[in-house]
């Protein structure tokens, strides 16, 4: 039910109610229902005035609330006095009018945002990391063998793309610089280009260049973790950005049973196998552009696909989530949280911040060491099936089923660590299981281990390290305060991270097939060395939570990244708590 809007009585009006004693005239008085007031008007005024939402009473609440009024009033002037009475017994009627919005009208809007946006950018993202991958399809769907590659340069064609993925990452903070609708809808229109014209290819330098500037494509577009934290709260993330990366396992899946398809029947189209798998999976990005433009929002209040209400509700929720670097007006004020972000001051502060901050690289260095096995095995696991001894067309299939697996594992793991609250726990155990699957297939030629064993191995790696990045870039983008922060150590994430792949796309030369224990190896201390980080970095914030909320029990002063409400004591105002 909408809430309604009331005009308070002026002074005179109480005094003429009091000394009629009648009780239905004060009423009316004292509280008026405006037909003509706007909905939108009547909460932009409460959210100015008050500043918090007001939530649905309980009766022992509301008794409470009663109490409190009854402590504020002389006891033997309240029995005495009907008008006092009256006044108290509204207080809890009056709160209950004016919520903001409803647990059910939040939800309706969080499952809207899911299915309208979230599950939009991880379509995105799937086409994004299937035009990235497919070339581990197209290898052995003769690629090599028409553009006469050896290794090095395959591996070239890898990590060209790595190169400028990783030299345009600092493009993340242009979600908050320029509209995201525009933004987001050129990045996937660009990116379908290039991965289409890679059909039409008949050199290695042709390829190389391509591969390059797909990486710019693709690198302006990994800011979407940030882009989410416009629309949901610190503890709703992870569950959100693994819906977008479980798109990335989603797409190797689809990759690989689209090549299984297109290697049994797309020789009779005349087409080569692998240029026909460049175009069927790189065209559609540019259809998809264009929906993007109209559908993709720039904040909550732009939200084409949400009434007014529920444009309202999206904008409230998020305002606790505001920058620190905000003043108390510009908190308090919906007219400050109606401009859109690229319109805002930059803080460059923030920014310099952000950069001196050790756990920042911390975070870093753990997305470093998963990218090692994130941008080498989906690429390459058609390739390590094969050496296992199954056919072309049956390696093409069987790499389907590891990122099926990986798909469902993120998707629960993100859930959990949203339920609990705990990113540092899920990454731990994730790293030490992809750490198991690396060692068993490094071993596989000491231990005699057979192919269907190494095959089972398989399994955990890829549930492991799709499920690491996706909790390790939720934990960047939670404990950052400010957009400006956010943006800054999404960039910094991006560009240590994406070394990784520099080392992770040589790791499988086919003269190191079958068992390719260097590169399994390399894998396996890659992800030992994630569930080190990943406990460090937990013991730093166990350590800065304590020192801040030490420092807000014992009186004023105020901690790095707090804004104070109105001055003085910082007992007001709990400290920014990084989640561990």
């Amino acid at each position: 039910m909408a809430p309604l809007s009331y005009q308070p009585v002026s002074p005179q009006a109480e005094q003429q109610a009091a000394s009629s004693g009648s009780s239905q005239a004060s009423a009316s008085a004292r509280y008026t229902p405006d037909a003509e007031v706007d909905e939108d008007d009547d909460l932009d005024a409460l959210e100015q005035r008050e500043g918090y939402e007001l939530g649905e009473l309980s009766a022992r609440q509301g008794k409470d609330a009663q109490l409190h009024e009854d402590d504020n009033e002389d006891s033997e002037e309240a029995s005495d006095n009907p008008l006092s009475r009256r006044r108290r017994a509204r207080s809890t009627a009056s709160a209950q009018s004016f919520e903001l919005y409803t647990s059910d009208e939040e939800r309706r809007v969080k499952r809207k945002l899911d299915t309208h946006l979230v599950l939009f950018v991880a379509l995105l993202y799937l086409l994004s990391f299937l035009d990235r991958s497919n070339i581990g399809n197209a290898k052995i769907a003769g690629l090599t063998d028409d553009l006469h590659l050896d290794d090095s340069q395959y591996a070239w064609l890898l990590t060209a793309f790595y190169i400028t993925y990783l030299l345009f990452e600092w493009m993340t903070v242009c979600y908050q610089l320029f509209p995201p609708h525009i933004y987001i809808s050129i990045c996937v229109c660009a990116w379908g280009v290039l991965a289409s014209l890679q059909s039409v290819v008949t050199s290695f330098p042709a390829m190389l260049i391509l591969r390059a500037l797909l990486g710019i494509g693709e690198a302006a577009f990994v800011g979407i973790p940030f882009y989410l934290s416009f629309f949901f709260r610190k503890h709703e993330l992870a569950f959100r950005i693994g819906l977008f990366i479980s798109a990335a396992p989603l797409a190797t899946s689809f990759a690989s049973s689209l090549a299984y398809a297109i290697v049994r029947f797309g020789n009779r189209t005349g087409i080569a196998s692998w240029r026909l798998l460049f175009l069927v999976e790189g065209f559609p990005a540019c259809l998809v552009a264009v929906w993007a433009f109209w559908w993709i929002p720039d904040s909550p209040q732009t939200t084409r696909w949400l009434n007014a209400r529920e444009r309202k509700i999206a904008t409230l929720r998020m305002r606790k989530e505001s920058s620190p670097t905000s003043t108390l007006a510009e908190k308090r004020s919906t007219r400050q949280t109606a401009i859109p972000r690229h319109k805002r001051k930059f803080a460059w502060s923030e920014v310099l911040r952000t950069l001196k901050d050790p756990k920042t690289y911390l975070t870093a260095s753990i997305f470093f060491c998963c990218n090692v096995a994130f941008a080498s095995f989906p690429v390459f696991l058609p390739t390590i099936i094969h050496s296992m001894g199954y056919s072309l067309l049956s390696s093409q299939a069987l790499s389907a089923p590891p990122f099926l697996a990986a798909f469902v594992a993120v998707l629960l793991t993100a859930y959990l660590s949203d339920r609990h609250r705990t990113r540092s726990i899920p990454i731990i155990l994730h790293a030490l299981l992809a750490m198991l699957g690396y060692v068993l297939l490094a071993l596989a030629p000491v231990l005699g281990i057979g192919h269907v064993m190494r095959y089972l191995a398989v399994l955990p790696v890829c549930t492991g390290f799709f499920s690491a990045v996706t909790i390790v870039i939720t934990w960047t983008v939670n404990n950052q305060v400010s957009d400006e922060g956010k943006g800054t150590g999404m960039a910094v994430l991006n560009v240590i991270g994406q070394m990784g792949p520099l080392v992770g796309t040589r790791l499988y030369p086919d003269a190191e097939g079958p068992y390719y224990v260097k590169g399994m190896s390399v894998c396996a201390g890659a992800m030992a060395l994630v569930a080190v980080l990943a406990l460090v970095l937990r013991f730093v914030l166990e350590a800065e939570n304590a020192r801040r909320r030490s420092e807000w029990r014992d009186g004023p002063g105020e901690a790095e990244g707090e804004a104070l409400v109105g001055g003085g004591s910082n007992r007001q105002n709990e400290p920014f708590i990084y989640l561990t």
